[in-house]
Parts: C-alpha cells; sequence; structure tokens
C-alpha cells in the first residue's frame, strides 16, 4: 500500500481550524462508555492513540443528546448534563496533547434505539416499525419495536436536546467543533426517508420538508456552539437497510445538499457503504460529487472503504477534501503515520467487533 498522495498529507482549514492533515476518523460506536453515560479512561485512550498516530481530526462516536429518547445503546456516551460532559475532558485533552482536532457527533436514535435506560418506549416521525433486527454486537435482540409517533413537543424537545449536548460539548466538555449526526438511519434520517416519514404535517410530505428538522437541528446547534465548527453526516444506507437509495435520486441530492449549504453548515459529512460508487442507478456520479456539484463551498468529508488508494483518489477527484477512515483505522491507528513512513496496512480483525463492539484491551495496547 503506497498512499502517498501529497495533498492528504497537507494541512485544511475547516472554518477557524487548521487540522494538520486530511484523514479523520469516522465515527464508530463503541458501547463502552460507564452505564450512566460518562466517558471512561479506556475511551480516553483509545481515542489518544488515533491522534498519536497521525490523525488531523478524531471525531467521537454518536453521543446521546437528552434524557428521553436520544440514547440508542446501552453503554453509549452521553452529553445530557455536566457530569457527562466533564467525563469527556479526558477525551479531549489527551488528542489535544496530541495536536489532533476532536468533534463530538451528536445522536439521537430514535426508532432505532435498542437500549435506552430512560425509558423503554421508542419515538419517531410516523409508528411504523423499522427494518431488519436489532445489532447483537450492540447488545441487541430481535425486532425493533413500533414507536411512537413524536408530538411536537417531542420533536421541540429533541431539537432542545440537541442544543443543549453542543453546548455542552464545546463549553465544557473541550471539543473543538459538532457533528449532527443525520444519517444511517437514526432520527434525523428517519424524517428524511420517505419510508419511515408518513406525517401530513411540516415535517412530512415532499423531501424539502423532510429535510426540515435537520435544519432546525443546525439552526439550533450553530446558536448554542458559538464559534465552533458544526457539520452534518449525511447517507442514503442506514444500518438496518444498507441499500437503500434516495426515492428521487439526483433531485433529492440537490434539494438535500443544497438546503444544508443554504443552512451554513461548515462541513458535510458524506458516508456510503463504497463510497466511490455511483450514488444512483443510471448516474455515474458517487454521493460525494453530488454533494460537490449541490453545496459548492462547503468542506466536505468522505467515508466509505476507502483505504485503497484507488478509491481514495477518486472520492478525492469526485471533490471530498478530507476522507474518513473507519475499520481500516482501528486495524491501523497509526494509519497517517504508516503512509508518511510508508509502511504497509494490518488487514482487520473482525473479531475488534465481536461478540460485543466494546473496546478491547488489545486494542489499547496497539
Amino acid at each position: 500500500m503506497n498512499h502517498s498522495t501529497p495533498s492528504i498529507l497537507t494541512p485544511y482549514d475547516i472554518k477557524h481550524l487548521t487540522v494538520r492533515n486530511r484523514l479523520a476518523v469516522a465515527p464508530m460506536t463503541r458501547v463502552s462508555a460507564t452505564q450512566t453515560g460518562e466517558a471512561t479512561d479506556a475511551m480516553a485512550r483509545y481515542y489518544e492513540r488515533f491522534a498519536k498516530g497521525g490523525f488531523g481530526l478524531v471525531i467521537t462516536e454518536g453521543i446521546y443528546t437528552d434524557q428521553r429518547f436520544s440514547q440508542g445503546y446501552a453503554f453509549q456516551p452521553g452529553l445530557t448534563d455536566t457530569e457527562q460532559a466533564l467525563a469527556w475532558r479526558s477525551v479531549t485533552d489527551r488528542v489535544h496533547a496530541q495536536e489532533a482536532v476532536v468533534f463530538a457527533q451528536l445522536m439521537h436514535a430514535g426508532a432505532l434505539s435498542q437500549g435506552n435506560r430512560f425509558t423503554r418506549q421508542t419515538a419517531a416521525p410516523s409508528a411504523t416499525r423499522p427494518k431488519g433486527e436489532q445489532m447483537a454486537f450492540y447488545y441487541g435482540e430481535g425486532q425493533y419495536p413500533v414507536p411512537v409517533a413524536m408530538t411536537d413537543e417531542d420533536i421541540a424537545d429533541a431539537i432542545a436536546g440537541f442544543a443543549q449536548a453542543a453546548k455542552y460539548s464545546v463549553m465544557e466538555a473541550g471539543f473543538d467543533g459538532v457533528e449532527i449526526h443525520g444519517a444511517n438511519g437514526y432520527l434525523l434520517d428517519q424524517f428524511l426517508t420517505d419510508y419511515t416519514n408518513h406525517r401530513n404535517d411540516r415535517w412530512g410530505g415532499s423531501t424539502q420538508q423532510r429535510v426540515g428538522l435537520i435544519l432546525e437541528v443546525i439552526k439550533a446547534v450553530r446558536e448554542a456552539a458559538g464559534a465552533a465548527p458544526v457539520g452534518v453526516r449525511i447517507s442514503q444506507g442506514k444500518v438496518n437497510d444498507f441499500a437503500h437509495n434516495w426515492v428521487n435520486g439526483e433531485h433529492d441530492a440537490e434539494v438535500i445538499f443544497g438546503s444544508l449549504k443554504d443552512a451554513g453548515v461548515d462541513y458535510i459529512h458524506v458516508t456510503e457503504f463504497e463510497a466511490w460508487q455511483p450514488a444512483f442507478a443510471g448516474n455515474t456520479k458517487s454521493l460525494a460529487a453530488l454533494a460537490r456539484r449541490h453545496a459548492p463551498g462547503v468542506v466536505l468529508i468522505a467515508n466509505g472503504a476507502l483505504h485503497h488508494q484507488q478509491h481514495a483518489n477518486a472520492v478525492r477527484a469526485d471533490g471530498a477534501d478530507i476522507l474518513a477512515i473507519g475499520k481500516a483505522a482501528l486495524a491501523n491507528p497509526d494509519y497517517p503515520n504508516r503512509l508518511v513512513e510508508g509502511r504497509p496496512l494490518a488487514a482487520f480483525d473482525t473479531s475488534l467487533l465481536g461478540p460485543i463492539a466494546n473496546i478491547k484491551e488489545s486494542e489499547l495496547a496497539l
């Protein structure tokens, strides 16, 4: 593996922050917090090793945002109170000590919640049972329950939760920026997706209306986060429906990415199973290329099996400014340093994510 494209190792600016290179750690759920949602020493060591290994940007796993419906998994970390916020300090301090930048990814699980210590009920745009089954490696079992359709009050609470978590992120936890999780089938994506959103109010209907909740969350988070960069993660596929495509193809891409640009996000993070592949049948453009076309000038992060040089180069050519690396980073926490030094990459060991996808002591020894 010789992934020595010079520009991938050059600095890049996201708003006022200079990131030392164009390689980021993708957000990956690791269910390793305390039962009450505080970050642990193992988590601090886990994130530190990516920064020590040369990554310029570290994006955390999804962090739940309120003490109602947002938590998705047992042992998921939260940012819902001062105790949880201060627990993240050991993570952010260690990453900063290695001269890397760290963003908090804020997530509301919605109908895909399979472990919420605050309630047994799930909530979503509509009372539609999610496809697929709960994920065993995140302590899930069996079908997802049928969620309750969220009221206007529930939606307002969810927006407020994102905003409060963003404030905790930058004011107390020490994060440099905030990523809003609008992808992979979780709550904001549930509002965006045609078959999970059957509402006939302002939050349902056309694509422009279904993207509305994401835009309201962006507005609230931007206000709460102050000068910190705010981005949003977007996908077509979901953890429970990998092959999903937006029903209106590039028209939906134009509406979604154009709306995100108009909302003033500092970056868009697109993720696909294979990020270099065409986003839609009959269209040669990748999702990254469509994001670049319809959101010109916005920093673009791309994720999806980009550890092979030819695929990374293809997505960079499509307009991605930064590449987010997931499983290859788990196997190679020193991924950027290996590129600089010309060392080969280690293969991913599936046992790292099984039988439970928590942080293993063997990882911390790498």
